[in-house]
């Protein structure tokens, strides 16, 4: 007979997902990011500053201040929409030079990122 016979066993390893409850007015979304460094106006009409700490993004209203975490690097920045895009499939967000290099991905053109819209 074996021993313990009738106890359940317990598993081995359990494993926990935990989700940030968000207010309802923030917006998170995770995908891939690029940068760009043009210096035509953007689709707010402000013209594009490659030194500024802007993005574009397809739907978020201009002026709204989103953090941006780096997922390969854990390194983050806030930056402010100012312009539509990216047009590039699977791609959410296109990062302007500046917030690219505070990010760590000036060399590498494109990353996987998370962002969050700041209230």
């Amino acid at each position: 007979m074996r021993k313990n016979a009738g106890r359940r066993a317990a598993p081995a390893a359990i494993a926990f997902t935990f989700f940030t409850l968000l207010p309802a007015t923030t917006h998170a979304q995770c995908g891939s990011a690029s940068w760009y460094a043009l210096t035509s106006k953007t689709a707010s009409g402000e013209r594009m500053n490659p030194a500024a700490m802007t993005a574009a993004h397809r739907k978020l209203p201009f002026g709204t201040k989103v953090r941006v975490v780096n997922r390969r690097n854990g390194r983050a920045a806030t930056v402010r929409i100012n312009d539509r895009g990216p047009f590039v499939g699977g791609r959410i967000l296109d990062l302007s030079k500046a917030a690219a290099a505070k990010l760590g991905f000036l060399r590498a053109g494109h990353t996987k990122i998370c962002l969050e819209q700041l209230d």
